[in-house]
């Protein structure tokens, strides 16, 4: 077993968000708390607190949709269809994306959004009516438990919210002499809340899909009275204190085609019932436990001072330079990307999605959905590196519950066995097409989603998991690919037509991120379909159509990597997605200092340093795997500058977590990779951080690397390993810079100071 992080290294302080005012806006300012399935924004407000919710099951569309539903196939047959586009590109090179919509996309149907679950007030009679000036409201990211302070009347008034994992709740507690009413208020009016002894019940059934929901609050007051109200509502009186529980859920269920399982009731009964039972200590002492046990696991310290100011002024004052307070902000950055992603996916939900789970809307921005040409995969970028990994089993899950709606589509659109996905998804296993024009089509979806499957296995090593969960739908990819791909009538290789490259351009044959994909799923296949022992036919036709597939790496005429088959590429597009570069990053096929790295940075640097938020998190992690620390650690701070609002979420805008995840991600690849099966130790560090050290990340081939540095050059390394097998080590620390050797399970190796 990897040792224990040693939190030491970093300040208890600099893992805390914290401001002097109450939230007034819930996008830019409101704290997120979560345990995967459920979530809660606190504003901290004073007269009456509210605590925006959410679960993340709770959606419209889908089956029984008023609209009707269709999963996005076709509602009829076009025989020839893409046959038809496919000969046009042949004959014409690239063919406009109207057109192209026009032949193969229809009007989206029952498609749905996510939406809020409501707001529980807390009205407080008493409370001041100014912001006291030792108001505090704070999310301390060790503990994940939010919390408010004040004084009053000369008293000290005191509130703290978590949601536990464990126990599936939403917990609160005010202390201090409390008079307060609690009450549920929703932007829909598809339900019905009652009140009786200690306990609110919100039952409802969404209008639009009939998707029934429930929530449950139990309420326990310490000295006062507690009343249950006609209108729905409880009111405590001069308690000396009160704590409460909520629980919610729905019955959606991850099943193809009805999507539908048990009535809430019961289950959200039962879940109050339990933690109630527990009491409000045990329920605090559990939900840390769980919290720590993964997010102590990394601890960073690049020698930040955090100055005493909220977290919203260490954000305005940020310049990206080299100020103790600068690195402060980047260091709390980097564990709230990690905080984020433990609170929005655990087992026993639906994934991450463009929100995480924090949503206020009934139409929020993209229907806060899946979207899978990236913002899906970029969310589970961390996970593995940074030492999260039990957080990927809501994405396995997901992408699992995907094949079967996903055959359907290959076999309805395109003939063929195997399963595919589009441009985006939703819980009902929407895998067919729209007709925005330029975000339609995109097949090579289900292909990007394995390879965070396969990059579970390349991290942890188990064959088990191989076997069970990432190969049969790794393999069920590739067999759609082996159908699907066509000669290309210009050179003979195998190329991917209709292809697009997001979301800019015509419709091309051969695009490079198309074929870069691919490969990448090939290559992935073929390992693991080896490794398995897997039909040495199967991986005999893999083989033979990856040796004449076109591999979507071309340089052109003024050195760039170019984004399509033929040299289109405009010098003058700074275009967001610079999708052309994903056998870089997230893919493995580019490695540094080759002529396709150097082709790649004229590319980048084409396209400039702007963006949302996404793209330019995802620009960090492509300047980290060129080697080039202090441009990764640029884009690092033009996305604080630029891209992130006050509570430090990442914006597009508007307000979307991918540029969180990818951000956390990036900064691991300054300090670790190991994408070429070689664990190189701080690749890009920038000279900004010239000073340091990071306990507990993670490598690929099951390894916990601790690295130490001074002046920019490591000082001490210590790899602890998970499984026995051969490893290698690349640092200028080492003797000929590479140590090759069989690591022990549960050993640990250190080099340097110490070792």
């Amino acid at each position: 077993m990897a040792e224990a992080a040693d939190s030491s290294h970093v300040s208890r302080e600099s893992l805390v968000l914290w401001y002097d005012a109450p939230a007034s806006d819930w996008e830019r300012e409101a704290l997120p708390v979560g345990g995967g399935a459920l979530g809660a924004m606190v504003f901290g407000t004073l007269a009456s607190e509210r605590l925006q919710l959410n679960e993340k099951t709770l959606w419209t569309g889908g089956p029984g949709s008023v609209q009707g539903y269709n999963h996005g196939n076709w509602t009829a047959p076009r025989p020839g269809a893409i046959e038809d586009v496919q000969e046009r590109i042949d004959a014409e090179t690239k063919v406009d994306p109207d057109s192209v919509t026009a032949r193969l996309g229809q009007s989206r149907i029952g498609y749905g959004a996510h939406q809020t679950l409501g707001d529980l007030h807390l009205d407080q009679p008493g409370a001041p009516m100014d912001t006291p000036t030792d108001y505090r409201r704070a999310l301390d990211l060790r503990d994940a438990v939010a919390t408010v302070t004040y004084t009053h009347q000369q008293g000290c008034q005191s509130r703290e919210f978590f949601v536990s994992h464990p126990d599936e709740v939403l917990v609160g507690r005010l202390t201090g002499g409390i008079t307060l009413t609690l009450r549920y208020t929703s932007p829909r009016t598809d339900f019905t809340t009652t009140a009786t002894d200690d306990r609110i019940r919100v039952r409802g059934e969404l209008a639009d899909n009939g998707l029934k929901f429930e929530a449950q609050i139990r309420v326990h007051q310490e000295g006062g009275a507690l009343t249950a109200n006609a209108d729905g509502t409880l009111t405590v009186t001069d308690a000396d204190s009160v704590w409460f529980v909520v629980a919610a859920g729905t019955d959606y269920a991850d099943t193809y085609p009805d999507y539908r399982g048990d009535d809430p009731h019961r289950a959200v009964t039962n879940t109050v019932d339990e933690a109630f039972r527990k009491g409000y200590r045990k329920l605090r002492s559990r939900h840390v436990r769980d919290h720590r046990e993964l997010f102590e696991r990394v601890t960073l310290d690049i020698r930040a001072e955090t100055p005493d100011v909220p977290t919203n002024e260490l954000l305005a004052n940020y310049t990206g330079g080299t100020t103790p307070a600068d690195r402060a902000l980047e260091a709390l950055y980097f564990q709230y990307g990690r905080y984020l992603l433990i609170a929005s996916s655990r087992p026993g939900s639906l994934p991450a999605n463009l929100q995480g789970v924090w949503n206020h809307s009934t139409t929020p921005p993209w229907s806060a959905d899946y979207h899978v040409n990236i913002n899906l995969q970029m969310n589970y970028w961390p996970a593995e590196a940074a030492n999260l990994a039990e957080t990927t089993a809501p994405y396995d899950r997901f992408v699992e519950a995907l094949r079967a709606p996903g055959r359907r589509t290959a076999k309805e659109m395109f003939g063929s066995r195997g399963w595919v996905v589009h441009n985006e998804t939703n819980p009902y296993g929407f895998t067919g097409v729209h007709d925005w024009a330029t975000a339609f089509w995109f097949p090579e979806a289900a292909a990007w989603v394995t390879q965070q499957l396969y990059e579970h296995y390349r991290f942890g090593g188990s064959t088990a998991y191989l076997r069970s969960t990432a190969y049969p739908v790794m393999k069920e990819a590739a067999e759609f690919w082996l159908d699907n791909l066509r000669t290309d009538p210009r050179d003979g290789t195998l190329v991917v037509t209709p292809s697009y490259s997001p979301e800019h351009g015509d419709f091309t044959a051969g695009a490079a991120m198309s074929q870069q994909i691919v490969h990448d799923l090939f290559i992935n296949t073929l390992e693991a379909a080896r490794i398995l022992g897997d039909d040495p036919a199967f991986r005999e036709r893999l083989a033979t159509a990856l040796d004449t597939l076109d591999p979507g790496l071309r340089i052109g005429s003024w050195g760039q990597l170019q984004e399509w088959k033929a040299d289109l590429d405009d010098p003058n597009d700074d275009h967001r997605h610079v999708s052309h570069l994903f056998a870089l990053h997230p893919g493995r096929q580019i490695e540094p200092g080759s002529k396709w790295a150097e082709a790649a940075k004229v590319s980048l640097t084409a396209r400039g340093d702007g963006g949302t938020g996404w793209s330019k998190a995802w620009k960090i992690n492509f300047w980290a795997r060129l080697r080039d620390g202090d441009h990764a650690h640029k884009m690092l701070g033009e996305q604080l500058k630029s891209s992130t609002l006050p509570n430090l979420w990442d914006t597009h805008p508007p307000f979307q977590i991918d540029g969180n995840f990818g951000a956390t991600a990036g900064v691991v690849e300054m300090l670790l990779q190991s994408q070429h099966d070689v664990i190189e130790i701080l690749p890009a560090l920038p000279a900004a951080w010239s000073d340091g050290s990071v306990r507990g990340l993670r490598a690929r081939g099951g390894a916990t690397v601790d690295i130490d540095w001074t002046d920019g050059k490591a000082t001490r390394i210590a790899l602890t390993a998970s499984r026995t097998r051969q490893l290698t080590v690349r640092s200028d620390l080492l003797r000929g810079k590479d140590a090759t050797f069989k690591a022990v399970a549960g050993r640990r190796y250190v080099w340097g100071a110490g070792g």
